[in-house]
């Protein structure tokens, strides 16, 4: 089975609806874990995500710059 490629647009739109879920009070008590470690996941995959995009920006414009 092949695991599902990670959408940056998809985990953002999961994590609002995590927000709105608590902050409108339909989180009942005993989800709110595990939607907070839910948010959690989805933050930490989006930084990762976001700290690889910057890397490979950073070596674009090296390889820009090598060619001045």
């Amino acid at each position: 089975m092949k695991k599902e490629e990670f959408s940056y647009d998809k985990a953002m739109a999961e994590m609002e609806k995590i927000i709105q879920k608590i902050e409108s009070g339909e989180c009942k008590i005993d989800e709110l874990t595990a939607e907070v470690k839910k948010a959690v996941e989805l933050i930490a995959l989006c930084k990762k995500k976001l700290q690889s995009l910057n890397t490979d920006v950073s070596k674009a414009f090296d390889e820009l710059d090598a060619l001045e």
